[in-house]
C-alpha cells in the first residue's frame, strides 16, 4: 500500500508539473521594454499562451510617502482621501473634476467570473465603485485643493467628463448623459438626460468623451468586450471603437475601428487631428504586443482582433481577415508591451519647461500580466514641429516611485491634465490620490 501511494503521490507531483510548464508557468520578458517603444519598436515572434502570466502589484499605498518627480520637478498631492480617482477635468475656472469611479459589477459566473474577480481584488480594484464626480477647487492657487463637494452622484461607472456650451456630458459605462451645467456651481440636482446608449459589460468598462475641435460632435472612446473576440463579433457591436456623437440629433456613428481598448483622447495642438492611445492584446507572451500612441484617421481601422502593429497577423483568431491587412493602419508610436497606457495629455495645457514644451504626457496604469512588471509612471513622448512624435525618440519619464523595491504599488496612475496655473495633474487609483507636479522652486505645499 505504501509503494502504491507513493507512486500515485509521484503521478500527481509530474503531472502538476506538466501542468505548471505548459499552462501556468509565467512567460518572461526577453527584451528591455524601452526596446518595444517608438517609432519603431521591436516586434518580436510572439509566445502564444493558454493561461496569462499573473505579474499583479499588490497594492500597499504610500504610507506618507510620495513619488519621484524628474529632474528640475517637484510633486505634491493636490487631493487626497479619494475613492479611486481615475479621470479628470480642468473646467475654465480652474475647478478640477474627478471621477471616483470602478469597474461594474462583472457579467455572468464560472471560472472566468472568478478569475476576474481575483485579479481586480489583487489590484486594488475589488471594490465597488463610488459611482460620482467630485469637484475641487485651488481657491488660493497654492497648489492644494482646499474645496470639494460632490458634483453629481448615483452614476454607473463614470468615466470622462466633458463641458460643452450650457452642458455637462458624463460618459457612462452604458450610456453618454448630460446635465444642466453652469459655471461656478458646485452640485448638480437635474437628472441627466441620456443622449445615446453605449455597449456595456465586458472586460473594458471605461468609457472617455471629448470634445471634437469644431465643438459640433463629440468623440467616445469604446473597448472591446473581450480580448480577441473569443466570444464571437456579435457582442462586440461598437466596441474596439472610437465612436463620433451628435448630441442634438442624439446620434452615433463609428470615426474608427479595430482599436481594442482606446481610454485617453486628445486634440493635438499642431494638426487639430484626434489622437489617442490604446491597450493591446494579451496573451501573447511578456514582449508583445505594444500599447500605443496614434492619430486617429476618420474611417480608420487598426487591426483588432484579426493583426496588431499594423499588419503582424494574430493567428489565435478564427476565421482570419487577411484581405484587411493593406488597409491596416500602423499605429505612430509604441508604449511598451502591457504598460496599460491610460492618460492623455498635450504639452499645450502643461507648462513644465522647455524639456516638456512639445509632446504629450501619458498615465501608464502598469501591467497586471508582464513579467518584470511594466508602465506604473506617467511619461512625456517628444513630438517634433510638424506634430508627430520624434522619429527614435524613446519616452521621458517624468513621475515614477508607483512601484517599491519589492514590486508592490503604491500607487497607479490614471489620468493626466494641466491645471490652470500649468502643472500636471495624475490621478492615482491606487493611492487615492491625485498628484501635482511642478518646476522645482515653484510656491506649493508638500
Amino acid at each position: 500500500m505504501r509503494k502504491k501511494l507513493l507512486i500515485a503521490l509521484g503521478v500527481l507531483v509530474v503531472l502538476a508539473l506538466a501542468v505548471w510548464f505548459l499552462f501556468l508557468r509565467p512567460d518572461v520578458a526577453q527584451l528591455p521594454n524601452d526596446a518595444v517603444m517608438g517609432t519603431a519598436p521591436q516586434i518580436s515572434e510572439p509566445r502564444e499562451q493558454t493561461f496569462p502570466t499573473i505579474g499583479i502589484a499588490k497594492p500597499v499605498g504610500w504610507e506618507g510617502g510620495k513619488p519621484v518627480a524628474a529632474a528640475g520637478m517637484q510633486v505634491n498631492a493636490f487631493a487626497g482621501d479619494l475613492d479611486h480617482p481615475r479621470w479628470m477635468y480642468r473646467l475654465d475656472n480652474g475647478d478640477v473634476l474627478v471621477a471616483e469611479t470602478n469597474s461594474p459589477p462583472r457579467e455572468g459566473g464560472g471560472i472566468t467570473a472568478k478569475i476576474m474577480g481575483f485579479l481586480m481584488a489583487r489590484a486594488g480594484a475589488g471594490v465597488p465603485s463610488a459611482n460620482r464626480i467630485t469637484l475641487l477647487r485651488d481657491a488660493n492657487r497654492d497648489g492644494v485643493a482646499e474645496q470639494r463637494s460632490v458634483l453629481l452622484s448615483g452614476l454607473n461607472s463614470p468615466f470622462g467628463m466633458v463641458v460643452q456650451g450650457d452642458w455637462l456630458y458624463v460618459a457612462n459605462t452604458d450610456a453618454l448623459v448630460r446635465f444642466p451645467f453652469r459655471m461656478g456651481q458646485t452640485k448638480i440636482d437635474a437628472p441627466a438626460e441620456k443622449i445615446v446608449a453605449l455597449p456595456g459589460g465586458g472586460n473594458h468598462w471605461a468609457r472617455n468623451v471629448i470634445a471634437s475641435p469644431d465643438g459640433e460632435k463629440l468623440f467616445v472612446s469604446v473597448g472591446s468586450a473581450s480580448n480577441i473576440a473569443e466570444n464571437g463579433l456579435a457582442v462586440e457591436k461598437n466596441r474596439a471603437t472610437i465612436l463620433e456623437v451628435d448630441p442634438q440629433a442624439k446620434r452615433l456613428r463609428i470615426y474608427a475601428a479595430g482599436l481594442r481598448n482606446p481610454v485617453g483622447m486628445a486634440i493635438n495642438p499642431v494638426t487639430q487631428a484626434l489622437w489617442t492611445v490604446v491597450n493591446e492584446r494579451d496573451m501573447l507572451g511578456s514582449d508583445l504586443p505594444p500599447d500605443y500612441l496614434t492619430q486617429v484617421e476618420f474611417g480608420g481601422f487598426y487591426g483588432w482582433p484579426y493583426s496588431y502593429w499594423g499588419g503582424y497577423t494574430d493567428t489565435r483568431v478564427s476565421p482570419g481577415r487577411p484581405d484587411l491587412r493593406e488597409y491596416t493602419r500602423r499605429p505612430d508610436y509604441a508604449l511598451g508591451a502591457h504598460t496599460a497606457s491610460l492618460g492623455l495629455a498635450f504639452a499645450d495645457e502643461v507648462q513644465l519647461g522647455q524639456r516638456f514644451s512639445r509632446g504629450a504626457f501619458i498615465g501608464q496604469h502598469g501591467s497586471w500580466n508582464r513579467e518584470p512588471p511594466a508602465g506604473y509612471k506617467v511619461v512625456f513622448v517628444p513630438f517634433g514641429a510638424n506634430g508627430y512624435p520624434v522619429a527614435g525618440s524613446k519616452p521621458i519619464d517624468v513621475l515614477t516611485g508607483f512601484l517599491n523595491a519589492d514590486d508592490q504599488a503604491r500607487g497607479r496612475p490614471v489620468g493626466v491634465i494641466g491645471d490652470r496655473t500649468g502643472a500636471l495633474l495624475v490621478a492615482d487609483d491606487v493611492g487615492n490620490v491625485i498628484w501635482r507636479v511642478s518646476p522645482a522652486g515653484q510656491s506649493a505645499k508638500h
